[in-house]
């Protein structure tokens, strides 16, 4: 994975790290379904009117707004308002980069190699000592959030199958897909009631949260995400995600007093160990694939994909009969 890469994928770590606390923030004011899709409607609508099309198949799209909008998010805002603590949910959310590396080798055929292998298990083992070292927190709680990190992994796949030629408009377009769902689940389970009370009393804390989830978390975040899943194996993106609970962490110790254990620093070390492991250039061995490629200096985040060999099966990869893809 080139530098500059590794430099986006850890940008992206910090926005999301930090957002753990903003969404409890934010929690404080919204109904965590209505939340998700108020966060969602905003990031697709007015964009959506300046931002060109994807160029990926418009199933996928689609695919991949649910799987991100009323899955990942809608799973996470409700486990976290369940009880779950910024902190924790930051940690448990990253079950993702083991359902990626697992989805990667079922659908895309990326195998891992010894070394990424060893990462994973590194990371998978060091979210097992934080998860065992914490407090009471319902395992229905729990469960719920490691769902919302099964849809994140699922939506890391299918942009990898759709290979869009922009990653900032697939996060705007994909977002199209998620309010409607995410709306209708709200007025069912939360009540419109509640939703409209919330809306009433809306104050400068909820915007502000609601406005951070939208813009750094979702549109930057994500569009950065999106383009180097493009360029990147699935598994090696994923593994960047291993650090958000440690950001996630140590920003709910400062903000909120959520004072770190033994098991998390534990923990937290056999991460970035696995991490360290996990994105080494020549961990990945994939059928067709030479590992190791990097763009030229010129070249912007998604280059390097096009002097790749492309292992994402044609069948699941190609536009769908009498469509194109369109910039």
């Amino acid at each position: 994975m080139p530098r500059r890469h590794m430099f986006l994928g850890l940008l992206v770590v910090f926005i999301w790290g930090t957002n753990f606390v903003v969404i409890d923030v934010g929690l404080d004011s919204f109904p965590p379904l209505l939340f998700a899709a108020l966060r969602f409607t905003f990031v697709a609508l007015p964009a959506v009117f300046f931002v060109g099309r994807p160029g990926a198949p418009w199933k996928l799209v689609a695919l991949v707004g649910i799987l991100q909008g009323a899955g990942q998010f809608g799973l996470l805002f409700v486990g976290m308002n369940l009880g779950v603590p910024p902190g924790l949910a930051s940690l448990v959310l990253q079950g993702q980069a083991a359902f990626t590396v697992l989805f990667a080798f079922l659908v895309l055929r990326e195998r891992p190699g010894p070394i990424v292998a060893a990462g994973v298990l590194a990371g998978v083992a060091g979210l097992t000592v934080i998860a065992l070292g914490t407090g009471s927190v319902s395992l229905g709680a729990l469960l719920v959030v490691v769902a919302a990190g099964a849809c994140w992994a699922a939506a890391n796949i299918t942009t990898r199958i759709a290979k869009p030629e922009n990653g900032f408009k697939l996060t705007i377009w994909s977002a199209l897909a998620a309010p409607v769902p995410l709306t209708l689940l709200s007025l069912v389970f939360e009540g419109p009631e509640r939703d409209r009370a919330a809306l009433a009393s809306l104050d400068w804390q909820g915007v502000g949260a609601l406005a951070f989830t939208v813009v750094l978390s979702t549109i930057v975040a994500f569009g950065i995400w999106a383009s180097l899943l493009r360029s990147n194996t699935a598994s090696s993106v994923s593994a960047f995600s291993l650090l958000v609970p440690v950001v996630g962490m140590a920003t709910a110790w400062l903000a909120l007093g959520e004072v770190p254990t033994t098991a998390d620093w534990i923990g937290g070390a056999l991460i970035l160990g696995g991490v360290v492991a996990v994105i080494r250039p020549d961990a990945f061995k994939a059928p067709g694939r030479i590992t190791g490629d990097r763009p030229t200096a010129n070249q912007g985040p998604d280059a390097a994909s096009s002097d790749r060999t492309d292992t994402t099966p044609k069948a699941a990869s190609a536009a769908p009969a009498g469509e194109t893809k369109k910039g």
